[in-house]
């Protein structure tokens, strides 16, 4: 696989200085530990929301530092978990007193870090809480998480809860409407290809010529199953039918107790979508496919969520929640309430998410 890198210990270095080169008016980062943040942080009264992850899924999460989404990114190296270190020093970077939300997906390395960063900021007299995301029907207890993977669904939370707490919403609060997004988020993913870690050097997973693999993960874990190749119009409706014929989901998260100091377990059920729902759409590639194939899957996702009686109201397309150079897309469908509505189409200004400025 051939890669526009230079030297492979300096990939993601040299993608930070590029992006802070690109976008001085909007974010800037810091090295050693290495963090993104908006250029205005902290931004005086407002809750900072802050995320992270392994790099090679961009424009997530560093694409959405800025107005009306998150105030800062903790970027890992490519397909491995932040450290915590990165976490507590951007959380102590963009606290303006109001406090800071961590938007955490479900993979057992950004789990147990970000939750060791929320016991730093705590010490340090900072208001925080951790919300969980785990939207991923495909699988349970998958190579790197115990229960559902966090996908797509975490760029809508990020653009919901940033643009609630840009609207004045206090931690508690955007804590609940984070909580409520996830619990309101399905997806599944699916493959054409592999990609390749610069640091591996080889495909992560074999895939022959009429192959496809659904149900996969964005660092390239397998799925579900691999079966043959079939036309757009059959992937998209196997996958949009498993999404929206999902049971109740019931998992128990652990969250942080401000007074008491100490982690909580809370049991959260998930309902199922039903009949008269209205959602947003996101049609997402995984970095390979073009935009061209994805408008063939939304046309094919409408007519099937029309055919279960749900109205889709608002969309993204695109390549927002990335697998490095991975053919393939992943479908999230996430129910839409007055609320989500409101803060889905506030104003942002993001690298990677921009509309109503």
């Amino acid at each position: 696989m051939k890669k526009l890198i230079n030297a492979v210990p300096d990939v993601v270095k040299e993608q930070l200085e590029g992006m802070a080169a690109a976008h001085p008016d909007q974010l800037k980062i810091h090295f050693e530990p290495n963090y993104v943040y908006r250029a205005d942080a902290p931004v005086a009264g407002k809750v900072a929301i802050i995320s992270g992850g392994g790099s090679g899924h961009e424009p997530m999460h560093g694409g959405f530092v800025g107005m009306g989404m998150l105030d800062a990114a903790c970027p890992g190296e490519v397909f491995t978990s932040p450290t915590p270190d990165q976490m507590y020093e951007a959380a102590k970077a963009v606290n303006s007193g109001a406090g800071v939300l961590f938007l955490v997906k479900n993979y057992t390395g950004d789990v147990l870090n970000f939750e060791t960063a929320a016991e730093l900021a705590h010490g340090d007299g900072i208001p925080v809480q951790s919300i969980l995301v785990d939207d991923d029907v495909a699988v349970k207890d998958s190579l790197y998480t115990a229960g559902r993977r966090g996908v797509g669904t975490t760029v809508l939370i990020e653009k919901i809860v940033g643009g609630a707490a840009e609207a004045g919403y206090t931690l508690d609060q955007c804590a609940d409407l984070a909580r409520k997004a996830n619990s309101y988020g399905r997806t599944m993913g699916m493959a054409l290809t592999s990609c390749t870690v610069p640091a591996a050097g080889k495909p992560t997973f074999e895939l022959g010529e009429n192959e496809m693999e659904i149900g996969i993960g964005i660092h390239g874990e397998p799925g579900q199953k691999r079966m043959p190749l079939t036309s757009a119009d059959e992937i998209t409706k196997m996958m949009a039918e498993e999404i929206i014929t999902d049971p109740a989901y019931t998992r128990v998260v652990r969250e942080w107790d401000r007074d008491a100091g100490d982690w909580v377990e809370k049991s959260l059920t998930d309902e199922p979508f039903k009949k008269g729902d209205k959602v947003i759409a996101f049609v997402n590639s995984m970095g390979g496919t073009p935009v061209s194939e994805l408008y063939a899957v939304y046309r094919k996702l409408e007519e099937v969520c029309e055919a279960h009686g749900i109205e889709i109201v608002r969309n993204l397309i695109g390549p927002y929640i990335t697998s490095l150079e991975m053919a393939g897309m992943s479908i999230t469908l996430l129910k839409a309430d007055d609320e989500i509505l409101k803060f889905w189409d506030a104003p942002v200004k993001t690298p990677g998410l921009r509309w109503g400025v």
